[in-house]
């Protein structure tokens, strides 16, 4: 029988640490809070301001998730056309919460402010959510934007994919229900 080494038995303990700690294996983690997501979207101040779910908002968006909507309404900021929304969505267990800025009906930008699931957190990457940009929505809800997945992490890409178009529908919402005077 060998006897391991204390060398050995050092650089085991390294691999093992190294991996461990690595980003990859656990992608949980607050990447920006939500004020500075919409201080970082505008200029100046925005307006804080409230969507009410009506039944017909309601259901629409109830289509959009594939799921039944919780709430009576949805929080967002808003200057002039433009809208930020914090929104979440299920991964696969856990809560995804997702930033997105939404100007004359199309993506301007989307960020993941917090990540909850022990994989899949590719999603949080630039390179990913540059996909979303000027996307808008076709006339049944859908993105019209071809998003590429992220190997074992279809259902944070799904998530992302429903909440980008979700936060489209309610901007559209807002915008066309103001007032024109």
């Amino acid at each position: 029988m060998l006897k391991p080494t204390l060398k050995a038995l050092l650089l085991i303990g390294t691999v093992l640490l190294t991996s461990l700690s690595s980003p990859l294996v656990s992608a949980k983690g607050v990447y920006q809070s939500g004020p500075d997501f919409i201080a970082e979207a505008f200029n100046q101040p925005p307006n804080k301001a409230t969507l009410w779910l009506t039944n017909d908002i309601r259901e629409q968006a109830a289509e959009i998730l594939g799921h039944p909507l919780a709430g009576l309404r949805v929080r967002y900021h808003q200057l002039d056309n433009k809208t930020a929304w914090i929104l979440e969505e299920i991964g696969k267990e856990m809560p995804i919460t997702i930033g997105v800025v939404v100007a004359e009906g199309k993506i301007e930008q989307v960020k993941i402010l917090a990540y909850r699931e022990s994989r899949g957190g590719e999603v949080r990457y630039p390179a990913y959510t540059r996909q979303y940009l000027g996307a808008s929505l076709t006339h049944n809800n859908n993105l019209d934007q071809s998003i590429d997945g992220i190997t074992g992490a279809t259902l944070s890409v799904w998530a992302v994919n429903k909440v980008a178009a979700l936060a489209l529908y309610y901007h559209g919402q807002v915008i066309n229900s103001r007032d024109p005077s």
